[in-house]
């Protein structure tokens, strides 16, 4: 199975079920503004006049998100969706310039800030055999969650059987090589923000078509971020130090790569 959602928007009543259930699997604050997307919010609802329009990660099968990160902190795993690592994280913020649909953000008001998104409920749902907050909470079924090919082949029969009803596209079937987070629209698709303007070329191979013939600048630039990562991580653990959150030899007990042989 690949995991994957399809959200119909000729469904969407605009609830917010789907956003707060996201909220509350990610122990996320419900104070703060649901209508975009944030560090604090995975799950958005916009309106375009009477249409409502989910927002969350895409989960390319191919992400460009993975590809750009230097550390590994952003992965595609083998289940389908692409989680985040903060304890890697050096915050480059390459995720976020990478992304064709601009979905990463960044906690620009932490001390320690990371990038956040939608991780597809993969710990606390799909790794245990269940599906996303998210879809489990739509009372409409505008949201839906299931394998892709499948969901694909459900799509492509309401657009045939409600002609009238629908655009005659799957966005996320192509677009950036393909998504695990597909839409069904009553109106073009421009018309409701999304970027339509997104190459249906993976970027991952695009980026990497560009770097190949930059070896030096790669090896290079790779070895500078290591660099910044080491200094960055060390930091922030010594001011968490400084804090009193740990003591100075349990930082060099859990990371003693940051300390070589300090005593």
């Amino acid at each position: 199975m690949k995991p994957a959602i399809l959200t119909d928007l000729s469904l969407c009543i605009g609830c917010e079920a789907c956003v707060m259930a996201c909220k509350e699997i990610n122990d996320l604050p419900r104070d703060t503004d649901p209508g975009t997307l944030s560090a604090t919010t995975w799950t958005a609802l916009e309106t375009h006049d009477d249409i409502h329009v989910r927002r969350q990660c895409m989960h390319c099968l191919e992400p460009a998100c993975a590809s750009v990160c230097p550390v590994g902190a952003l992965q595609k795993t083998p289940e389908g969706p692409v989680i985040y690592d903060e304890s890697r994280c050096i915050g480059c913020r390459y995720c976020m310039i990478g992304c064709p649909f601009n979905i990463p953000k960044y906690e620009w008001d932490s001390a320690n800030p990371r990038v956040r998104k939608c991780i597809f409920c993969f710990e606390k749902a799909l790794s245990i055999g269940k599906q996303p907050a998210c879809t489990a909470a739509c009372p409409t079924g505008a949201t839906k969650f299931g394998d892709r090919d499948a969901l694909l082949e459900e799509a492509r029969h309401r657009i045939a059987d409600h002609p009238d009803r629908y655009v005659d596209h799957i966005y996320g079937e192509e677009e950036a090589g393909g998504t695990s987070v597909l839409y069904l629209s009553s109106v073009p698709f421009e018309e409701l923000g999304f970027k339509t303007g997104v190459r249906n070329d993976p970027y991952p191979r695009l980026t990497w078509n560009v770097l190949s013939k930059l070896p030096n600048v790669v090896s290079v630039s790779g070895a500078s971020l290591l660099g910044f990562w080491w200094l960055t991580k060390r930091k922030d653990t010594l001011e968490r130090v400084r804090r009193g959150e740990i003591t100075l030899e349990e930082a060099k007990r859990q990371e003693p790569h940051l300390f070589g042989g300090e005593k």
